[in-house]
């Protein structure tokens, strides 16, 4: 990503500045790979205590990506910042025996652990309410706990099938495939933060904390389905599943003269306007496009005709009379020059940080913005184990003040 990031922010590993709106909370991450992760993430950007448990071997997502062979995956860095490491053997006592000392002074645990196996750790919300009435508990695995599927592996690709996904991708496109980003657990890490957040407010109201449960299917099946259900929504059945727009023949960016943009007159005004625009007075009063109801039979044909005629400007001219005729428009960002493109770069969504064992790096911005309590980065991605030692002794002073 070239360009001219913001400048570099300072090497820390101590929270410092406002404190975020969710500070005074203390999360536990015992989840691997992204989703979970993802979602601690987040409550970390907010402001919490994040205390990542990783097995002696660390989360998989260490060795993604790695720039050396000791160093942090590139996707490690983004999505376990905000967060201490803390290592502990769950199959040995002394491990567990910590995990329940850490959990105990929690107030939100998040796990993707399958039920068989939290049951056999002794990590069961039952297992660990008693000692912590007020624990959120967020239990994030592939399929609900009460179904026969309960204990099978969930990687995002099967996800995206069993939800439907897969199935709206071979309306689209022809072929049954996946949408290329891991859309199923970053939705679902998005699901476990509302879920959370609404659990820590119920306990608010009532003293008491719950479990949580946000299994990535359903999620991704209630995601797929919301305008995709189509005649299908009532019984008996008005037609068939799917949105027409998103899956009309050519609903795809566009050639201009210089790459690719997305031009889409979306209301009869907006299509009579591109038509006199480009000299085709005949199409901007073609019955087709004379209201909405028409242009949405017609809506495939109408983005054909879009594409026959803007590789005649380049990017800029067509930005230019798009924002003049009130046209959504926006040119296809190629990613690896996200950091030259002045929106992002000042923004601070590509800014440059300084990790001290990894040096310069490029960290994602958070899409909060808040007035008085700013999310932030206050800590950089930890080493594996890196606060073990820490978090330790800060929970064995926390229950000896508790039991005096």
């Amino acid at each position: 990503m070239t360009g001219h990031p913001a400048p570099a922010q300072p090497a820390h590993d101590t929270p410092d500045g406002p404190p975020g709106p969710l500070d005074g909370l203390r999360v536990i991450d015992l989840a691997t790979v992204v989703m979970g992760p993802y979602a601690a993430r987040i409550l970390g950007d907010l402001g919490a205590d994040v205390i990542k448990i990783e097995a002696p071997g660390g989360d998989v997502m260490r060795q993604l990506h790695r720039r050396t062979e000791d160093g942090l995956g590139a996707l490690m860095l983004n999505l376990n910042r905000n967060k201490r490491s803390a290592v502990l053997d769950l199959k040995s006592e002394e491990g567990r025996q910590d995990a329940l000392d850490i959990i105990a002074t929690a107030d939100v645990l998040i796990t993707n652990m399958r039920p068989r196996a939290l049951k056999k750790l002794g990590l069961t919300y039952d297992d660990l309410a008693e000692a912590n009435p007020r624990l959120v508990y967020c239990q994030a695995a592939g399929f609900r706990s009460d179904s026969p599927y309960a204990d099978r592996a969930a990687y995002d690709e099967v996800v995206q099938a069993t939800s439907g996904m897969v199935d709206l991708m071979r309306r689209a496109t022809g072929k049954p495939a996946y949408v290329p980003t891991v859309m199923a657990d970053k939705v679902c890490g998005l699901a476990i933060v509302q879920a959370v957040q609404a659990a820590l407010l119920a306990r608010v109201r009532t003293g008491r904390g719950q479990r949580v449960e946000v299994p990535m299917a359903d999620t991704m099946f209630a995601f797929t389905l919301l305008e995709h259900i189509g005649g299908r929504a009532f019984e008996p059945p008005h037609g068939e599943v799917g949105f027409p727009r998103s899956l009309a023949p050519r609903h795809e960016a566009v050639p201009t003269k210089d790459g690719y943009a997305c031009v889409l007159p979306y209301s009869v005004a907006n299509v009579r306007d591109f038509f006199q625009e480009v000299g085709r007075a005949d199409l901007a009063e073609d019955p087709r496009f004379a209201d909405r109801d028409s242009m949405r039979q017609h809506i495939g044909h109408l983005y054909d005709l879009i594409a026959q005629y803007t590789p005649a400007r380049t990017g800029a001219e067509w930005a230019e009379f798009c924002a003049r005729a009130g046209i959504p428009f926006a040119p296809v960002l190629d990613l690896d020059r996200a950091g030259e493109h002045e929106y992002w770069s000042q923004g601070g969504m590509l800014a440059l940080a300084d990790h001290p064992d990894e040096g310069a790096y490029r960290v994602i911005g958070t899409p909060f913005h808040f007035s008085d309590t700013p999310a932030a980065l206050r800590r950089h991605c930890p080493t594996l184990g890196q606060h073990t030692e820490e978090v330790r002794a800060e929970v064995r002073a926390t229950l000896r003040a508790r039991r005096t």
